[in-house]
């Protein structure tokens, strides 16, 4: 069977989607790349499709989607009749995630501030240092 112009190599295709061969492959392990056909040399063809498959799974990646959700959502597209609301709701449950993670980034934050404004001279002893003493402190207080 002749190799059609639209078909691409694993390499090929990495170079067109900004991602490395290993990527692709991981995909396709994670079912988030359907398996791609084979030319009569064994070598994989995969479809300007698949490129723009990787990039939507990119984009989707750096807006916080983890590859689960991204499969979720790419399941979702594929699905004749589904209506936008699934994919709104989401977005919308990735938001609060976000906003969760963004509490928690800002509590470490505050806590660790706290904890460095301790060590005022920041000439203590290992033994001393007030950030080494906080970290084993909450260490111990946390252990069962």
């Amino acid at each position: 069977m002749p190799i059609d112009t639209g078909d691409l190599t694993i390499t090929r295709l990495a170079r067109t989607s900004g991602v490395k061969r290993e990527t692709v492959r991981f995909y396709e392990q994670r079912g988030l790349l359907p398996p791609p056909p084979r030319s009569a040399a064994g070598y994989r063809l995969y479809s300007r499709d698949d490129a723009r498959r990787i990039r939507f799974i990119k984009r989707a990646q750096a807006l916080g989607f983890t590859l689960e959700e991204v499969a979720a959502l790419l399941a979702l597209r594929a699905t004749p009749g589904n209506a936008c609301a699934a994919v709104k709701a989401q977005a919308e449950a990735k938001i609060v995630d976000i906003e969760a993670r963004i509490a928690a980034l800002r509590a470490m934050k505050r806590t660790l501030a706290t904890i460095a404004a301790d060590c005022v001279t920041g000439v203590a002893t290992m033994g001393e240092c007030p950030i080494l003493v906080a970290l084993d402190v909450g260490a111990k207080g946390n252990s069962t």
